[in-house]
């Protein structure tokens, strides 16, 4: 079982890249109304976005949501386009890290916020390898850029232009590449925040893009309409707590898996367990409190949640604690079903 170091221990060890990183929470907002709407067209500034240098190859790009850009000789690999209204921006940031073109996108999932922007990057970027379709997407073309993500994706995305669908799509555990001399591991996590959510593990780097299975500004959101569930969650969680490893024995050094959030702050694989445990604890509350027969009112007035409110509960946000509870309410009674 994984132990939670001291507080002492975490500052001192963590301190710096908090510091840097505290930009990375204070632009974010909303919950699910974000999710599905369709890409917004009004640019945003360069200057609204945020980059971090996390590896000497990997570069993150704060914005609406956390994109990942890993770079090298082979040219730049990109986790998360953003939302369409922040593409030239994110171009912009991605110029500043690396001349190299975008050569691959990843996307964690179908959320509006994450893949918005997927169209401008992938006419932006330049192909590898001509000639290829790079995995039989129904939109693919000889020119654009692979969008590698999981099957669901493409179908959560039907009403966004054709040209920002993913192209390399998958539907198994576990896809891989090799680029930039690094080892790229997209890990499909089913029924977590959505059907079709992924981590990518970049293996070299030793940082693992997580998207909206993890979001420190609030409680995860779990789509139970596009397939989420909170068993899915946690078992996501679960396999990034697995994925990272803490920086011991030397605690007070900043090293350590960096694990990127689809929204906040960056986190190690102290701040996962300490998320993974918060859930399963309101889920356990839940369940049991649905077990002795409460009704979701009842549920709500019981605030499983206490104790993390104060937070995670986002208050006048668009995603609750109330949403939350009833998000796990909703997907405990799916699978007694």
């Amino acid at each position: 079982m994984t132990t939670t170091l001291p507080d002492w221990c975490r500052r001192a060890r963590f301190a710096a890249v908090l510091g840097v990183c505290a930009a990375l929470s204070l632009r974010h907002g909303g919950g699910l109304e974000h999710l599905t709407a369709a890409p917004q067209t009004a640019a945003a500034p360069s200057g609204s976005l945020e980059i971090l240098e996390v590896r000497p190859s990997f570069f993150v790009i704060a914005g609406t949501a956390n994109i990942g850009v890993q770079v090298g000789e082979d040219g730049v690999v990109v986790v998360d386009t953003g939302p369409a209204g922040e593409a030239p921006a994110v171009l912009a940031a991605i110029k500043r890290i690396s001349p190299k073109p975008i050569r691959y996108i990843i996307d964690t999932g179908p959320d509006a916020d994450h893949v918005g922007g997927n169209e401008a990057l992938t006419q932006a970027g330049e192909k590898l390898v001509l000639g290829t379709n790079s995995g039989g997407g129904p939109n693919a073309t000889d020119s654009m850029v692979p969008i590698l993500s999981a099957e669901g994706v493409l179908r959560h995305m039907a009403t966004f232009p054709a040209a920002a669908w993913p192209t390399d799509v998958f539907n198994y555990s576990r896809k891989y590449m090799y680029f930039n001399g690094e080892a790229i591991e997209v890990l499909h996590q089913s029924a977590a925040h959505t059907d079709s959510d992924v981590v990518a593990f970049f293996r070299r780097s030793d940082v693992v893009v997580a998207g909206d299975v993890l979001d420190t500004r609030q409680f995860p959101v779990i789509d139970v309409d596009r397939g989420g569930s909170i068993q899915g969650e946690i078992a996501a969680l679960n396999r990034l707590v697995e994925l990272a490893v803490p920086s011991v024995p030397i605690v007070a050094r900043e090293a350590g898996t960096i694990v990127v959030p689809g929204h906040g702050r960056l986190c190690d694989q102290y701040d996962v367990v300490e998320y993974r445990d918060m859930v399963t604890i309101i889920r356990d509350r839940v369940r049991a409190l649905t077990k002795a027969g409460r009704s979701l009112a009842e549920i709500k007035a019981a605030q499983p949640a206490k104790g993390y409110m104060g937070r995670y509960g986002n208050p006048g946000g668009a995603w609750t604690a109330d949403r939350f509870i009833e998000a796990i309410y909703r997907s405990l009674s799916k699978e007694k079903s």
